[in-house]
């Protein structure tokens, strides 16, 4: 029996061509990028290939550490450190190395018969949990002998995972030297039209921070980060979010609840360009608050829900 934890993925390097070819197959996806291919290849290749690596290459350099992407070696940690008794716990990325495939292809060989897929997205996005699910099961219909596949089900609202925030929020503001005025949960944005087709995203979000705001005893501001292109997308958006609590005069943490691990998009985009952007807005007291990783609490949180989606097979086995 195994567990394979799935994150969503990032470059071998920080260099532009390893960005280059990272973004290459996120963007290429069609639960990310829902336009057709006939339209959208050609401005991918021709337009943001060309322009955005670069950039994007200089951001990954900030937040790179010596054991390499901040993501990978988290979520490796994490694989590491997800003790299950006699159960393998392995880890892969949608995008990137290790890939879904492959690393199922070696668990099926090490002798797992039976497999459950976890993708690291608490709350249920097409675009996230959806497309890791649909890289794994592309992977099993290569496979002439497969192993039984559960998936782990979103888990936005999980006691377990709301306790585990609720820990380490207080822990991270105890150590900070001021009291924020304002908490703000700044999850990943998505287009707008996204809601309008039906996915639940935005309703997991709001529920994530309503039963956190409550387990904390105080009000939560609710933002969406990292919008790109020009289509409408979830508002409000937490860079105006943290330009307008500047102007007035608050003192903020940040958290990303949506994130399991820390990532570009929280220790780049929120710790340095939204403190950044914070300061210059005529901000005095800014902190990010650092995601679930693992953590004592966060891990505990992972060996509970995952072993509730084990019980059965347990049993059986």
């Amino acid at each position: 029996m195994g567990v394979l934890l799935v994150n969503l993925g990032t470059p071998d390097a920080p260099t532009p061509g390893a960005v280059r070819r990272y973004l290459g197959e996120f963007l290429s996806d069609r639960r990310v990028v829902e336009i057709p291919p006939l339209i959208w290849q050609p401005i991918l290749r021709g337009i943001i290939l060309t322009t955005r690596p670069r950039r994007s290459a200089h951001a990954y350099g900030l937040v790179w550490r010596e054991d390499g992407s901040p993501l990978a070696a988290i979520t490796r940690a994490q694989a590491e450190a997800l003790d299950l008794g006699e159960v393998v716990v392995d880890w892969a990325m949608r995008y990137g190395n290790p890939a879904i495939g492959e690393r199922l292809a070696a668990m099926k060989e090490a002798g797992c018969e039976r497999i459950l897929i976890a993708p690291l997205y608490p709350q249920y996005c097409s675009a996230t949990t959806a497309t890791a699910n649909d890289a794994a099961f592309a992977a099993l219909a290569k496979m002439r002998w497969q192993p039984a596949i559960r998936t782990l089900p979103p888990y936005h609202d999980d006691p377990a995972y709301i306790g585990a925030l609720k820990v380490s929020v207080e822990a991270s503001l105890a150590a900070l030297d001021f009291v924020p005025d304002a908490i703000v949960a700044s999850f990943h944005g998505m287009p707008r039209r996204t809601l309008e087709l039906g996915d639940p995203y935005h309703c997991h979000c709001q529920k994530t921070a309503r039963l956190l705001s409550e387990a904390l005893g105080r009000p939560l501001t609710i933002a969406f980060q990292s919008r790109f292109g020009r289509a409408r997308w979830l508002e409000p958006a937490t860079d105006a979010t943290l330009a307008r609590l500047a102007g007035e005069g608050k003192k903020v943490a940040v958290l990303a609840p949506g994130f399991a691990a820390d990532c570009l998009e929280t220790l780049e985009e929120l710790a340095i360009r939204g403190r950044d952007s914070f300061l210059a807005a005529g901000g005095t007291d800014f902190a990010y608050l650092p995601c679930l990783n693992d953590s004592t609490a966060g891990m505990e949180m992972l060996r509970n829900i995952i072993g509730r989606e084990l019980a059965g097979w347990a049993a059986t086995t």
